[in-house]
């Protein structure tokens, strides 16, 4: 913690990956305390008025009782979530609180007491949350930038602890699966450490066996096996898919979204934006391109398959390695193929199985 700040605040848009943070602080500040009542850690989720007016109290109690035998006291307030904008949150007996708690944090004996609050989400016009950024030891962590390297970082050392592998694409893999959730990735790691054994490796085909699909990511594994190229596990795939699934639109909207962006991949592959020795692209490469299509789209920045700059460059560099299988004919034609496809859905809705059969084989056949 800074020698001159009262307290430490790890805020962001996540609240595992911020949570997660907090905990790498905690234990470290705690090292070497014996006392476990001179560790508090307070649960800081409040629904309404009445639960924040007492998680306040009990924070204030906690940094204002002395250790019983005389040691530091570590207390962390954990999982703040009325400095969000919601309606406990712009309450006004909510913010009366928050300046309530300001004059307490500004108060702190530091020799005595360590603090650390960590909040997800924040609403950033907040003067607390203004306050706690100029005044705390303060960190700020962002999903979309920070996100994926923290969640990566954090796969590979419980696995390498253990004595398990995990390959990269297998971690994306995963985090297709479970469509971005830190939380549900963490869960699903320990599951699947606890299934291999030590000095086995976790591969893509035991995530794609033992790992639910969650979300928009409901439609991975059919779309990732199709645009692979491979027929035989385009058709197993598909077969999974329908055994649990009736709706046949979801899929080939899936099919089409990552067909745009491998079209529009082909195009810069082509024109030699990103040439043969093209294995990955970054964040620079993505910037430095765009500059050059800027005026071809439109100043949306929200995600979209119809724009690629819009896209995670990690996301883009694993279709990269898919682009390389298909010409842009072959892409062209897929999209004809998933238009014709769904003439087809409309005509026959109750059999869909057997038509994305037909489309695999009429598109990935010899």
């Amino acid at each position: 913690m800074s020698i001159s700040a009262k307290f430490a605040f790890i805020c962001g848009d996540d609240e595992f990956l911020v949570s997660d943070r907090g905990k790498a602080w905690f234990e470290e500040e705690t090292k070497g305390i014996t006392d476990e009542l001179s560790k508090e850690v307070i649960d800081a989720r409040g629904n309404n008025l009445d639960e924040v007016s007492q998680i306040v109290d009990r924070f204030i109690e906690a940094i204002q009782t002395q250790s019983m035998f005389g040691e530091k006291k570590i207390v962390w307030l954990k999982a703040v979530n009325f400095m969000a904008n919601s309606q406990t949150g712009n309450a006004k007996g909510t913010l009366e609180l928050l300046e309530h708690l300001k004059s307490v944090l500004e108060s702190i004996d530091t020799e005595a007491v360590s603090v650390l609050i960590t909040a997800s989400p924040v609403y950033k016009v907040k003067s607390f949350y203004k306050w706690c950024i100029k005044e705390g030891d303060s960190e700020i962590i962002d999903s979309g930038k920070d996100g994926t390297a923290r969640i990566e970082e954090k796969i590979q050392k419980t696995c390498s602890d253990l004595g398990i592998k995990i390959s990269q694409s297998a971690i994306q893999l995963l985090n297709d699966k479970v469509n971005g959730n830190n939380r549900l990735i963490a869960m699903e790691v320990e599951k699947l450490t606890t299934y291999v054994e030590k000095g086995g490796v976790i591969t893509e085909e035991l995530i794609n066996e033992m790992v639910p699909n969650f979300g928009e990511g409901d439609f991975f594994e059919a779309t990732d096996a199709f645009f692979s190229g491979q027929l035989e596990w385009t058709l197993e795939a598909l077969n999974r898919h329908f055994f649990t699934q009736t709706e046949a639109r979801p899929l080939l909207g899936s099919l089409q979204s990552r067909n745009r962006l491998m079209i529009q991949l082909r195009i810069l592959k082509d024109s030699g934006e990103l040439g043969t020795g093209f294995q990955r692209i970054s964040q620079n490469d993505l910037a430095r391109i765009f500059g050059k299509f800027r005026e071809h789209f439109d100043e949306d920045t929200s995600k979209s398959n119809l724009n690629v700059f819009t896209q995670n460059p990690y996301y883009l560099g694993r279709l990269l390695k898919d682009v390389n299988h298909f010409s842009l004919k072959n892409l062209i034609d897929f999209q004809i193929a998933f238009a014709e496809t769904f003439e087809a859905i409309v005509e026959t809705p109750k059999d869909p199985i057997a038509i994305f059969n037909q489309l695999a084989i009429r598109c990935l056949g010899d």
